[in-house]
């Protein structure tokens, strides 16, 4: 795997407090490096920012976030590489080129919710110094259109929490808007076993939880990045070997997930093999009503995890 690095011109100063680490593939974080330089910070150096390209091969969109990244006022750096390799992988990477005591995970599809977004991590830092805390995510910023409204009704009806709720199950995290502190990390890295799409933060937050707090706040930031019902599909039928995965070594806390609940279920229903093409095509079709697709969605992949389990 070849490294391309670039460092703009804050990058030499003192080691930070807090390093920001966003990976992309594709996607483009331009407006969300836009958004943190444009927070004013109490001390000059206090967070550092770090992209990650992990194998998008688009040069156009390089230069891009290499443009952006020379413009921000924090010290940043631009980690690009010739392939891609993973979502866990390129999390564990970036981590290694990061130098503050406390990093943050944020997706590059996101978008800070408030002017003091990394303020208010640096002010909990100083007060609290947390092992692990999770500032939850929103769709406040996020525009509403038929293509995505699939997505949206699944986000607003599980993952769009106040963090007292989220509080009731810990573990269950996301790394869109993640706090750990490095030594935590370091104990405790993502699994590279786990690819593909899903599952592998919600296992990390499994295996953490068993040793340190987690805890949860609200320092949300919108999820820009709504999905078609076409790639929610893709990325439901992606996450099978995660599932299978988590639910082995986490049976435990995984018995509390309705996911693998209404997989049990549905492994002693008949006929599963035609009953599971029959509510993808439910949940692709436009014409029906969006929650009642969405239920549909929930249980295709159930029916993915039911089968996977037979």
């Amino acid at each position: 795997m070849t490294e391309i690095l670039f460092d703009n011109a804050r990058w030499g100063q003192d080691a930070p407090v807090l390093s920001i680490l966003t990976p992309f593939k594709g996607d483009d974080p331009t407006p969300l490096l836009a958004a943190l330089g444009r927070e004013p910070l109490a001390r000059p150096g206090q967070a550092e920012l770090l992209v990650l390209d992990d194998g998008s091969g688009d040069p156009a969109l390089a230069a891009r976030v290499e443009a952006a990244v020379a413009d921000l006022s924090l010290p940043a750096r631009f980690i690009r590489l010739d392939a891609n390799e993973g979502r866990s992988k390129g999390r564990n990477r970036l981590v290694r080129h990061a130098r503050g005591q406390w990093l943050l995970f944020l997706d590059s599809d996101m978008l800070p919710d408030r002017p003091d977004f990394i303020a208010t991590w640096l002010d909990l830092i100083a007060k609290d110094q947390p092992a692990v805390a999770f500032g939850g995510f929103s769709l406040d910023q996020a525009p509403a259109n038929p293509d995505n409204a699939l997505h949206r009704a699944i986000a607003d009806g599980s993952d769009c929490q106040p963090a007292a709720v989220r509080a009731r199950m810990p573990e269950k995290i996301f790394t869109s808007n993640l706090l750990v502190r490095r030594d935590v990390f370091a104990a405790e890295t993502f699994d590279e076993a786990f690819t593909g799409w899903g599952w592998e933060d919600v296992e990390w937050g499994m295996r953490v939880a068993a040793r340190w707090p987690i805890l949860h706040v609200d320092n949300t930031a919108t999820h820009l990045g709504l999905d078609t019902a076409e790639t929610l599909t893709a990325k439901y039928e992606q996450s099978i070997g995660n599932f299978l995965k988590i639910t082995a070594r986490h049976p435990d806390l995984m018995a509390r997930y309705g996911s693998l609940k209404i997989a049990k279920l549905l492994r002693r229903a008949p006929l599963l093999q035609r009953f599971k093409p029959l509510l993808k095509a439910y949940v692709l079709a436009r014409t029906p009503p969006v929650r009642s697709r969405a239920f549909a969605l929930r249980l295709y992949r159930a029916a993915l995890y039911a089968e996977a389990m037979a």
